[in-house]
């Protein structure tokens, strides 16, 4: 079989660059080797950990929110196997949803391993034993990341999990530990915190969500902390001894010093992803890599081997589903000789924990490095008549603008739905919007995005509610 492209991985970079390649006329197969399509994302991460984080939510409100508004239920009893269900049934819907849009789309399927012995050539061993040789004029690897090993400690997927095994523990442990203050440690903590486990996060470094604007990290640790999530920071667990019934897992002040022990049921190892490209073949092709493990690629996403493309988790830039949906998107425009392109300026990150947590653009301490004046406009949700209405009042929105032109150059946000207020934020700063821009639009009343208004607001000083 011969193709104009062929993708390897259908994790949302990969199928997304298929989807659109085919809509551009060009003659597409996939490679994937998981029996479904969807990659670690749809599979085992973000849309898993999504239903988990809103079933949870749902908990914990009908045993600690509905009495306040007057709402009585009684004492919810947990479920844990429908709850695990409920996930399950997220996952096979949006599988079988990328499944259709293959088929809607005419691209080929092939389910098995593949490996690139040349450049315009993939050889697949199917799932089913046989084999296929396949000839392409070009080739995307979209392979994804996995899960990041911390030296010495064994994941089992049982009692030391990855956020794999986390997602579908048997039972609430008593007792968790989760190796890293990072996005994936944050959600899945506060999953398993509002079913009844003691959390505790132990953090290299001397803060949560690294990377993050350090002023709305430190504003969301003491969030997690009212709600009962514990933080051992600038700390590192350098052992996990799982002989005994409860595990003993060491941890260390970072700087060194003197052990102490945790007890815990079960320790999620959240410490980051890496790059997955075993098994390819690139090493023997001379695909360069840079210390990373990364595909070295160039603005067009082209690899050092003529026709071997990269995008999504295998190089630089931050690990997310989009930002590998909008490389998947660019590179097919480019295969079919038009002008893909993706502004990395301008990509939205959130953490789905409860408050949600999300930014796009560059942080003060970005700012300050690069030696940007900035203005900031900072209003919070205290003073927003929704969230007061609502009693969902943590948290608050920051507008950092140029302090000569008024160009927004970044916003972050942390309260109930960040995650979706954030993209006027993005739509504004993709048009070189300025926090006037921002500020003279009208929002509707009451909403929680009248914030983001008076955020702009506040940059000039002007906030009319606070």
């Amino acid at each position: 079989m011969s193709y104009d492209l062929i993708v390897i991985g259908t994790g949302p970079g990969g199928y997304v660059c298929a989807i659109r390649a085919a809509q551009l006329g060009l003659k597409v197969a996939v490679v994937e080797k998981r029996a479904t399509f969807g990659g670690t994302c749809l599979n085992i991460g973000c849309i898993p950990s999504k239903a988990l984080l809103h079933a949870s939510h749902l908990f914990e409100e009908a045993g600690h929110g509905f009495a306040k508004m007057g709402i009585s239920v009684g004492t919810p009893k947990l479920d844990l196997p429908s709850l695990l269900g409920f996930k399950d049934q997220a996952v096979e819907g949006n599988t079988k949803g990328v499944a259709f849009l293959m088929k809607k789309n005419k691209i080929d399927t092939y389910h098995g391993t593949a490996i690139v012995p040349t450049a315009g050539k993939v050889d697949v061993a199917m799932a089913d034993g046989t084999f296929q040789s396949l000839e392409t004029k070009a080739i995307v690897l979209a392979t994804g990341s996995d899960v990041a090993k911390l030296p010495g400690i064994e994941i089992d997927e049982k009692r030391v999990v990855s956020s794999t095994g986390a997602i579908a523990l048997e039972k609430v442990p008593g007792k968790l530990v989760v190796v890293g203050a990072g996005v994936i440690g944050l959600e899945l903590g506060s999953v398993w915190r509002r079913l009844g486990a003691e959390v505790t996060v132990v953090e290299f470094l001397d803060r949560i969500l690294p990377g993050m604007d350090l002023d709305v990290a430190k504003s969301f640790q003491r969030i997690l902390q009212k709600q009962g999530i514990g933080f051992k920071l600038a700390s590192k667990v350098t052992g996990v001894e799982t002989k005994g019934k409860a595990l003993k897992v060491s941890v260390e002040p970072a700087a060194g010093g003197d052990a102490e022990v945790l007890d815990a049921d079960v320790v999620l190892v959240a410490i980051g992803r890496v790059p997955y490209t075993e098994g390819l073949g690139l090493e023997a092709l001379g695909v360069e890599t840079d210390k990373r493990g990364r595909i070295v690629t160039d603005m067009y996403f082209r690899t050092n081997v003529p026709g071997i493309f990269a995008i999504g988790d295998v190089i630089a830039g931050p690990m997310l589903a989009h930002k590998a949906e909008e490389e998947g998107v660019a590179v097919a425009e480019l295969l079919a000789g038009q002008a893909g392109h993706v502004n990395y300026g301008v990509i939205p990150a959130v953490v789905y924990t409860s408050p949600e947590v999300a930014s796009v653009g560059r942080s003060e301490e970005e700012l300050k490095a690069e030696g940007i004046a900035y203005k900031v406009g900072k209003f919070p949700f205290l003073a927003n008549g929704r969230a007061k209405a609502n009693d969902e009042t943590d948290g608050f929105v920051k507008v950092l603008a140029d302090a000569t032109t008024d160009k927004v150059l970044g916003v972050h946000i942390i309260g109930v739905e960040a995650g979706e207020m954030i993209h006027e934020a993005a739509v504004l700063m993709e048009f070189g919007g300025s926090s006037e821009d921002l500020a003279r639009t009208c929002h509707a009343h009451p909403t929680r995005s009248e914030a983001v208004k008076e955020a702009a607001m506040a940059v000039e000083n002007r906030a009319i509610h606070m």
